[in-house]
């Protein structure tokens, strides 16, 4: 064995031993979904499979790969065309494609923020955005979970510019960021927001352009980030804003700039979702009804999050603990997976449960009384 091996195998030793060691699982299909970010059905549907499929027969040019970069032989009219259309659909100006959300947030917050300037982020922010800000030269600080009153605190140790980041919904308790209080808080003290609609897109606002858009805040917030491959069920993600933004990245976003743009059935995918949901708009309002009746069911149980999205998380602390109580309800049927710590704080390991479209109240009922069974 290599001293490098010796290495590897004595952090893989470590994260066994306080039972957070990760493997790859392939998803086990004879079970009842409540754990993908498949919302509203739609990375399963044929229609959409379809749509796509006759889309891509029409371009006579297709080709399988972008060939490179957007600055270099990757841009092409389509997703040129797309980029347009994102923008009407969110409101804004201007957007542009990356290849996943996380590129999005490496591209905003490692290339705008500079050296002098102040990141305030919640400290609930997910991966993405942390390592983002890893990135950057900007000091960054958290503050208390949607906490306005610990952000007014924070502020007042920023210097130079100063950016506030939060999710719209976020991804671990799904609970919801309080938009309006934040927009114009950030107006008030000359602080640019950042939005990331991860969760959101195509749940919220219509053709699910998001929790913003819903809310008619899109002039009240600079940034926005929607990605594409979780509740459109499809892949990618989009920065939407003023054009010059949208000219800043392109310039200065190394994630941009380095990286092969996605290919046409990318693309292609990502506008047909819209359009799909544009027409199917009784999707969202399934979705909020199954939640409804989980909700309902698990009554005011202490262990179940408050949160009003499709994501439900039920905690049970210990990793050794939730990962016993996510095989007891794959044994029953149910696919459900555990967040252990270090992805959660140690103590705040959980069932994350994700509500679909296509779970039946029958089945939303059975899980239901399976986890109260756990408590």
């Amino acid at each position: 064995m290599s001293d490098l091996d010796k290495l590897l195998e004595e952090a893989l030793i470590r994260r066994q031993a306080d039972d957070s060691l990760r493997t790859l699982k392939i998803v086990d299909s004879s079970l009842i979904d409540f754990s993908s970010n498949d919302y509203l059905g739609l990375a399963r549907s044929t229609a959409l499979k379809d749509n796509i499929q006759k889309k891509i027969n029409s371009i006579a040019d297709y080709k399988n790969g972008a060939t490179g970069s957007r600055l270099l032989t990757g841009n092409y009219l389509l997703i040129e065309e797309a980029e347009q259309q994102l923008a009407k659909i969110f409101n804004a100006k201007a957007a542009l494609i990356f290849n996943a959300g996380y590129n999005a947030n490496l591209a905003v917050l490692s290339s705008i923020p500079k050296r002098g300037d102040t990141i305030l982020y919640d400290e609930k922010s997910h991966a993405s955005i942390k390592d983002a800000m890893r990135l950057s030269l900007a000091k960054h600080l958290s503050f208390k979970h949607n906490d306005i009153q610990d952000l007014e605190r924070k502020i007042q140790k920023a210097e130079g510019a100063i950016f506030v980041v939060v999710e719209s919904v976020y991804s671990m308790d799904g609970d919801i960021c309080p938009l309006d209080a934040f927009a114009s808080f950030c107006l008030d003290h000359n602080a640019y927001l950042v939005v990331d609609e991860a969760h959101s897109t195509g749940v919220y606002g219509l053709p699910g352009n998001g929790l913003s858009c819903q809310l008619n805040l899109e002039d009240k917030i600079p940034i926005r980030i929607y990605t594409f491959g979780k509740g459109m069920g499809v892949h990618g993600a989009c920065v939407v804003g003023s054009k010059l933004l949208k000219d800043y990245l392109i310039n200065f976003a190394r994630p941009f700039i380095y990286s092969t743009a996605p290919d046409i059935h990318s693309v292609v995918s990502i506008i047909e979702s819209f359009e799909y949901l544009k027409h199917h708009k009784h999707l969202q309002e399934i979705l909020r009804e199954n939640v409804k009746i989980f909700k309902e069911a698990l009554g005011n149980n202490t262990f179940l999050t408050p949160g009003e999205s499709a994501i439900q998380s039920f905690l049970v602390p210990g990793n050794i603990a939730v990962k016993k109580a996510s095989q007891i309800l794959q044994q029953k049927g149910f696919d459900v997976r555990p967040i252990l710590s270090p992805t959660v704080a140690p103590g705040s390991e959980r069932l994350r449960i994700i509500i679909h479209t296509y779970n039946t109240k029958s089945e939303i009922l059975a899980l239901a009384k399976a986890l109260l069974a756990l408590s």
